[in-house]
């Protein structure tokens, strides 16, 4: 089974074009099932059967793993199987019915547009790096972009004059989203008095670069968005994503229409984007309870 999974991920490497964090994942969640299913006597993909995979779903869960990482193994096994079977190295698909587990819909949590003002202000300073973390926060929060987007944003991806970033999202889909003034004006004087002192002879075309001059890598956005938070004063423990679910909310709140709000997220479902009329929703039941006498 080594063997196909090998050749499935190299297939979803240079014929999907998928990123590296979704390879990890996948390869992570097929080796889990050939250690089991190599404990069970399995030994080729061939061999696999619908009652096996049930089986192996029910020993992840009273493994104690949790529903969303058992729905990601599952979808795994699914592509992985439709795979061996499209290139005919297996007779059928015992993966075709998997169920995938139904998850508890929980509803992303936005920063508050006070507390995201205080966010960004708190990156304030005239060190090179100080200016490339304003820069950063005001980006993420205008255009409401994933961690990975902005890790590999580069520098002719930005049309100063129109005012708007290229941006290439999952599935190696490129959407267009407009800067806004507050982070033109902080990437411009980023790019200007700040980069060209982190740039080094390996930095390539990223616009974020780390001290060494490297493109910035997810876990030190991570760091620094806990950082300025704290900073801020903001108690909750603030992740970078939050700053993209605040930037559809306060469009949503705003009056922004829905599919304006999923192409600039680069959803490809408007399904994936109503949730966030359920969290305005949601602010709305509840500044009805705090105010209204009888509520």
């Amino acid at each position: 089974m080594q063997g196909d999974i090998d050749l499935f991920l190299l297939f979803l490497a240079t014929e999907r074009g998928l990123s590296v964090n979704y390879q990890i994942s996948t390869r992570s969640s097929l080796e889990a099932f050939q250690k089991w299913a190599a404990g069970c006597g399995v030994m080729s993909a061939g061999e696999v059967n619908p009652a096996l995979l049930s089986e192996f779903l029910i020993s992840e869960k009273k493994r104690g793993l949790s529903a969303t990482s058992i729905k990601l193994e599952a979808v795994a096994l699914r592509i992985f199987f439709r795979f061996l079977t499209a290139r005919s190295r297996i007779p059928s698909d015992p993966a075709e019915k998997l169920p995938l587990p139904r998850l508890p819909q929980t509803l992303p949590q936005p920063i508050s547009k006070e507390e995201m003002a205080k966010l960004v202000a708190a990156s304030v300073g005239d060190t090179p790096l100080e200016i490339r973390d304003r820069a950063l926060l005001e980006l993420l929060y205008a255009c409401g972009l994933r961690i990975a987007e902005a890790c590999s944003v580069r520098l002719e991806n930005l049309d100063e004059e129109g005012g708007v970033i290229r941006v290439t999202g999952k599935g190696n889909k490129t959407r267009m989203i407009p800067v806004g003034s507050a982070a033109l004006s902080a990437l411009k004087f980023y790019l200007t008095n700040a980069r060209p002192k982190l740039v080094s002879a390996r930095s390539g075309a990223a616009i974020f670069l780390s001290v060494r001059g490297r493109p910035l890598t997810p876990a030190r956005i991570w760091q620094l968005v806990r950082h300025y938070a704290k900073q801020a004063g903001i108690e909750e423990a603030v992740h970078p994503h939050q700053l993209r679910h605040s930037f559809a909310t306060h469009l949503l709140s705003g009056g922004a229409d829905l599919r304006i709000i999923q192409e600039m997220l680069g959803h490809a479902s408007i399904a994936t984007t109503q949730i966030y009329t359920q969290v305005d929703r949601s602010q709305l039941k509840s500044i009805h309870q705090k105010f209204h006498p009888r509520g």
